[in-house]
């Protein structure tokens, strides 16, 4: 059985929006950054923000997906940060060291504000 995990897309002019609600977990980690992936494109130029307000758990694949991601629109010279973040998120982030390459914001606002959206 998959645990629930909802991903909404939005546009804020040249900033691409992720909002999670629920779990990332084995379940469901494959089939979830394979479409977010798939929404993203070619990496090249990509103004990403992924705003995890919902998101109540995610297990050390997806965190693997999360540094890809950014790895890769760094290589494209664009710009990703995570916001809104539940402090479980953020500790289990800040434990392995994500939160020092890719750039955090308090809120989806201040982020888009920093990417110029």
């Amino acid at each position: 059985m998959n645990t629930p995990i909802e991903v909404k897309t939005k546009s804020s002019g040249p900033v691409t929006v992720f909002e999670f609600h629920g779990e990332l977990d084995e379940t469901n980690a494959d089939k979830t950054f394979t479409s977010i992936y798939n929404a993203i494109g070619d990496f090249t130029g990509k103004k990403i923000v992924f705003n995890l307000v919902g998101l109540k758990y995610l297990n050390s694949k997806s965190i693997g997906y999360i540094a890809d991601i950014f790895s890769n629109i760094e290589d494209g010279n664009g710009a990703m940060y995570l916001t809104n973040m539940s402090e479980e998120v953020k500790d289990t982030l800040e434990l392995v060291g994500i939160t020092t390459i890719v750039s955090v914001a308090e809120t989806e606002a201040e982020a888009l504000a920093a990417l110029g959206a």
